[in-house]
């Protein structure tokens, strides 16, 4: 069968995916907004179409002019940036897919489907709300979007079964897929004595590797252990915000408790994983981060925020714990009890790497993209 995806970037997070559809014989196609610094192209190499030309000036005004000041501005594309029409509509043609995947209720994916839907191609919606919401609003704006995008969606996040909260008739929760990677029994743990700590995260304020240095300092003289941050620094935000991360390190004599390291590259990130024994992810309004089951795929006990889209993935107490979003005497208290027994952490690695192998494999992604394709072709959904 022919595959195609049409996102802002070829993310990591899509990796696996490629993977298992190649490793089945399936054709692929990755059709991206445009490319990141850090990507990998093993399996699928995307084609970066970008932005009308139209578009382009439009998001230089506002990135560049009206909003130059503003680290988020440069996200305005994602929803808003739209392809030129006639290579888009070549490249869809041309490839003649049997299933479409669009990333987003953006104009992109608006474009796309217009293009999919006059030709009968089948297609879903993949995006990042929860899966339990509040219930979909009626007015007109929102009665547009829904008729120019898929009725099928599909998100890797759960959300909250709380009153008020439920789940639309068209929506499916299709978890991030990871591959195992190491078992316990075929790593090691705790080398040179002390709990090596990881982190990994873009280089941004909302993060909060800042936060997670100074629960690491009150708990330094009790526990014989070493922060490693990793994250990508390509923007000027970035590369400033780094720079803050790197003299706290320096104003409080750390330097040989935490490692800074900036665009590792995806093939040498192995090592990082193997080299650790707890992985953390601090940062708040993450709408849905991939790293922790990948960090589960090695093995390794994880802390994050509750409000982590894909905090679901992390069992409180069982592959892992959950500290209250933005509270750093919860994360602090958290790691103490997670650094505090070493035993507990070998298990909960365990566990996390049991989940991955059970419930986040590519085999229920597969079968269920497929299932809603069916369903499409069979109720006419296009």
């Amino acid at each position: 069968m022919k595959f195609l995806y049409v996102a802002p970037r070829y993310h990591t997070n899509q990796m696996d995916i490629m993977k298992g559809l190649t490793q089945l014989g399936h054709e692929v196609r990755f059709i991206s907004h445009y490319a990141a610094i850090i990507e990998d192209y093993s399996c699928v190499t995307p084609i970066v179409l970008g932005y009308s030309k139209l578009y382009k000036l439009i998001d230089f005004l506002y990135v560049k002019v009206i909003h130059r000041k503003d680290p988020t501005a440069i996200v305005f594309k994602i929803q808003h940036g739209f392809p030129p029409l006639g290579k888009l509509k070549k490249l869809i043609c041309g490839f003649e897919p049997d299933l479409v995947i669009l990333r987003e209720r953006s104009v992109y994916s608006m474009a796309a489907y217009h293009v999919c839907r006059k030709k009968g191609y089948p297609c879903i919606l993949y995006n990042q709300n929860p899966l339990w919401s509040e219930p979909a609003k009626t007015d007109l704006a929102h009665r547009l979007v829904d008729r120019m995008t898929p009725a099928l969606r599909m998100t890797p996040v759960m959300g909250e079964k709380k009153p008020g909260m439920t789940v639309r008739e068209n929506d499916y929760f299709v978890p991030f897929v990871v591959n195992p990677q190491r078992a316990p029994k075929e790593r090691t743990y705790f080398a040179d004595g002390r709990i090596h700590i990881l982190c990994i995260g873009k280089y941004e304020i909302r993060k909060h590797h800042l936060e997670l240095l100074r629960a690491a300092e009150k708990l330094r003289d009790k526990y014989e252990m070493h922060v490693t941050l990793v994250g990508e620094a390509t923007n000027r935000f970035q590369k400033a915000y780094c720079e803050q991360v790197n003299a706290y390190v320096r104003e409080r004599h750390m330097e040989n408790l935490v490692t800074v390291k900036t665009n590792v590259a995806k093939r040498d990130m192995e090592k990082e994983y193997l080299a650790a024994d707890l992985y953390v992810i601090p940062s708040t309004l993450e709408m849905a981060s991939v790293s922790q089951l990948e960090a589960m795929s090695y093995s390794l006990p994880v802390i994050c925020s509750d409000t982590n889209g894909t905090s679901c993935y992390v069992e409180n107490g069982v592959t892992g714990y959950q500290f209250r979003d933005c509270d750093e005497a919860d994360l602090s208290g958290k790691l103490d009890a997670m650094l505090s027994d070493r035993d507990r952490m070998l298990s909960m690695g365990a566990a996390g790497y049991r989940a991955v192998v059970e419930k986040y494999n590519f085999d229920k992604y597969f079968d269920t993209i497929m299932g809603m394709r069916e369903r499409i072709v069979q109720e006419r959904l296009r």
